[in-house]
């Protein structure tokens, strides 16, 4: 198993644990912090030999009433008959200055590593603004739209450093306060090169358990028009179930 995945999923729970054991005071309103944490785990063996590791932690801190920092990391492995078919790395910094109950602005930036869709490192930091469409109760939509730069490094040995732009969505409708299904859907182009664009999708499905635990059924689509180098595939899917820890 890689060492670094394994360090990646235990800071997922170890994170978890701290949330839960510092901030559990159940006397406090609303909490500054707010920890979600995504573990699953796939084995299969036979005619089909799998198995799959994913981990995902996402950690919001409240500073104030206009100002919400997050900050995702996560970790994806996958053999099929003992050889590696996947294996994805990524930590992604957002914050998030709320001008009304629906206009916000923010800053991002991140990095990613997925050698098996040829890419070494992924840097990227942008800004952008972000307005709230449906507000619930039931219903929730969010739009984005940024710009960012972008420092690519491939597995051919290339480089390719671009300003671009995104735009993001989504969709959520809440069937109860723990039990929702949601929608998203970015897209990121370079504008020095109109070839060069992705598009990432998620649809999922959280189901609660109780108060703390959750199942997540996911589906996951990521397409790139122009793949470095160019014999890769452009389209990646992936479909996870995963228990969420939330706190």
């Amino acid at each position: 198993m890689n060492k670094l995945f394994f360090c990646i999923m235990t800071l997922c729970i170890g994170l978890a644990v701290i949330v839960s054991s510092s901030f559990a005071e159940e006397n406090k309103e609303k909490k500054a912090l707010s920890d979600e944490a995504e573990v699953s785990y796939v084995k299969t063996d036979g005619n089909t030999q799998v198995t799959s590791l994913a981990a995902k932690n996402l950690l919001k801190y409240q500073f104030n009433e206009k100002v919400l920092g997050s900050w995702k990391i996560g970790a994806l492995s996958a053999k099929t008959a003992g050889v590696k078919t996947a294996e994805n790395y990524f930590t992604d910094l957002k914050l998030d200055y709320l001008f009304t109950p629906r206009v916000y602005s923010f800053v991002l930036g991140g990095w990613q590593q997925n050698r098996f869709a040829g890419i070494d490192e992924h840097l990227y930091g942008g800004v952008g603004a972000g307005y709230k469409f449906l507000d619930g109760p039931k219903n929730f939509l969010v739009g984005e739209l940024g710009v960012q730069y972008v420092s690519d490094k491939y597995t051919d040995n290339t480089k390719k450093d671009y300003p671009g732009g995104r735009a993001f969505a989504k969709y959520t409708y809440a069937f109860t306060e723990k039990n929702k299904f949601s929608q998203s859907l970015e897209y990121l182009n370079d504008f020095n090169d109109s070839q060069n664009y992705k598009v990432n999708s998620e649809t999922a499905l959280i189901s609660a358990l109780n108060d703390i635990l959750s199942l997540k059924a996911a589906y996951l689509v990521n397409y790139t028009n122009a793949p470095v180098p160019a014999t890769l595939k452009k389209k990646d899917t992936t479909t996870t179930m995963a228990l969420v820890l939330n706190y």
